[in-house]
This record gives structure tokens, C-alpha cells and sequence, in this order.
């Protein structure tokens, strides 16, 4: 498919497929526009088919810099979906899982109603329902469910990424005790009391390389004490930030106020420049939908557990 670069001897060979928002393989009725580059940056591919997956073969090998390549993905009425460094090698097959969203769509969450969240996310669902009568619980959760959902798919989209974490001892998820409602959800954070516990497993995770601790949390986040960011993957990392003058005890359990917010990118000045710089800019906020994306991009690319959140996104 791919015709070698003059004086490369050797080549490697690439898999993309392609997702929709339900997490399964893309049913489009247009062709897909398919581009593999270099790293040299150098377009090396440009495929148009409607089939979700393209086997890429002959791409140069240099056995330097130039084998990171980069993977875009278009298709009408979808929004771009890309990957980059895709590392490829004469002895492996690459693989690259993209995930395209459209344009104009909708939020399904038939698999987080109150009962079936009862069954299937326990956790969340004792998150969701502490503090109040059962029948409290849920009215406020189909309220938010009503007329935030961007909020609630935020939500799902941290409480998933905290599940996923392994500290120490449990996950970011198991610390958490209860919302602070009065703050309501926000469609790239919420805010929550947690056993006080969580800091000291974060700090002790941050040593063994899983968080990074951020200079200066207060500039993002006013009040806070401590933040620390998931150093996992290239995109939509975990960030647990702590306000440490915020306690409250719960139960017999003394518990510090926790802010999770998923960023864009890995980079602190990227996160500075390209996120919130543009997020202040255009008056908006981190999307839920593209921290979705990026989120299960990012953990197919590392294989992991499918970040799967209980809602999908659909065509509108």
C-alpha cells in the first residue's frame, strides 16, 4: 500500500480500525478517509473505504524518530479522530483503535437508570444516593439526568477513570463517602468528601510514578491545597485535587473535600495553552464527550480494561 522512502530497506505494517460512540465497530454509509504519517511528517497513506478497518502494509521503517507515526481519521458529519506516536516495527503488527463521534448526537444512558445502576455500579450508585432517603436519592438523580446531561456523563466519565485506578490499597472510588450536592455536577468536575485516607494512598501513588503532583493547584483550582494528575496515558488523565480546609466527618470517618476533572492532555503547558486558555476563550468548558473519546482511545492504545462508562454516544 505504502511505497518505501528512498534508501529504506525495511517496512512495518499497521491496523486501524475504527469505533462509533457505542463502543463498536463503525457502520458508516460514506467512505472513511484513512491517513498514516510519519515522523517525519511525511503522509505516507491516504485510503478512502467504508470498511471500519484498514490493514496498512509497506509503511517505511528509519529505526529512528521517523517511525512515530501518526493515525487521522474523517469522515462527514463525524468529528476527526486521530493518534500519534503510533510506534511501528518490521516484528510487530501495530494496532491503532480510533473512535469517531458525530457531529450532531445524543447521549444513551438506558444502562445507567436508577435500578440498573443499583446492580451493575454499587459503588457509584452509594455515591449517588448517599446522604438522603432512597427515594430522595433517586428524584435528584433523574433530575440531573433530565436537564444535566452533560453533567452526569462528566460524572460517569470520572467515577469510571477513578474505578480503574489501582492504589496501594483499592481505588480513588472506594475513598469516596458523598457528594457535596450543594455544588452541584459540573460537566468537567463535581465535588466530593472523601476519607482523608485518599490523600496519603495518591501521595504514596504519585511516588511509585502513577501521579504527578501539579506546582501552584490553586491557579486552577481556588481553594486547593494538593493536586496530582494521572501520568497513565498521552490524553484525559485522571486529576484528584484536594481542598484540605474542607473536612467533614461522615459516619465515624473523617473526610477532606476531593475535586476529579479529567484534562485533554497530558502536558501542563499544553493543558494551559490549548485547554483552558480556549476553554476561557469560547466561555466553555472540557467536553465530556471528547474526555469519552480520548479516554478509550488512549486506553486501547495502552490495553487496558475498555474504559466503558454506562452511557453511549449516538447520531442525533
Amino acid at each position: 500500500m505504502a511505497t518505501p522512502a528512498s534508501g529504506v530497506t525495511a517496512t512495518a505494517d499497521m491496523m486501524v480500525n475504527v469505533f462509533d460512540g457505542t463502543r463498536q465497530p463503525i457502520v458508516p454509509t460514506e467512505d472513511l478517509l484513512y491517513r498514516v504519517i510519519d515522523g517525519n511528517q511525511k503522509q505516507i497513506t491516504t485510503h478512502f473505504s467504508v470498511k471500519p478497518s484498514l490493514f496498512a502494509t509497506g509503511l517505511p521503517f528509519y529505526d529512528n524518530f521517523g517511525d512515530n507515526y501518526t493515525v487521522i481519521v474523517s469522515l462527514d458529519d463525524y468529528h476527526q479522530a486521530g493518534f500519534t506516536p503510533v510506534k511501528v516495527s518490521p516484528k510487530v503488527l501495530a494496532t491503532v483503535d480510533l473512535m469517531l463521534l458525530p457531529t450532531t448526537c445524543q447521549f444513551n444512558f438506558a444502562n445507567a437508570e436508577w435500578s440498573v445502576l443499583r446492580q451493575t455500579r454499587p459503588k457509584v450508585f452509594g455515591l449517588l444516593s448517599g446522604g438522603v432517603s432512597k427515594k430522595a436519592g433517586q428524584a435528584r438523580y433523574e433530575e440531573v439526568m433530565s436537564n444535566k446531561p452533560l453533567s452526569l456523563a462528566g460524572f460517569f466519565n470520572l467515577t469510571t477513570a477513578m474505578e480503574q485506578i489501582h492504589l496501594p490499597i483499592g481505588t480513588p472510588l472506594d475513598y469516596l463517602k458523598e457528594i457535596k450536592w450543594e455544588d452541584s455536577l459540573a460537566q468537567d468536575r463535581f465535588f466530593a468528601y472523601a476519607d482523608k485516607a485518599l490523600l496519603n494512598q495518591v501521595r504514596i501513588a504519585a511516588q511509585q510514578n502513577i501521579f504527578a503532583p501539579e506546582i501552584g493547584p490553586a491557579f486552577f483550582h481556588p481553594g486547593a491545597t494538593s493536586s496530582f494528575k494521572q501520568i497513565q496515558f498521552g490524553e484525559a488523565n485522571l486529576q484528584l485535587t484536594f481542598h484540605e480546609g474542607d473536612v467533614r466527618t461522615i459516619g465515624n470517618t473523617e473526610c477532606v473535600l476531593v475535586e476529579p476533572d479529567i484534562d485533554y492532555y497530558r502536558d501542563f503547558g499544553a493543558h494551559a495553552l490549548l485547554e483552558v486558555l480556549a476553554n476561557k476563550l469560547s466561555g466553555g468548558v472540557t467536553d465530556p464527550r471528547t474526555v469519552y473519546s480520548l479516554r478509550w482511545i488512549a486506553g486501547r492504545h495502552a490495553g487496558v480494561p475498555e474504559f466503558d462508562p454506562p452511557y453511549t454516544i449516538e447520531k442525533g
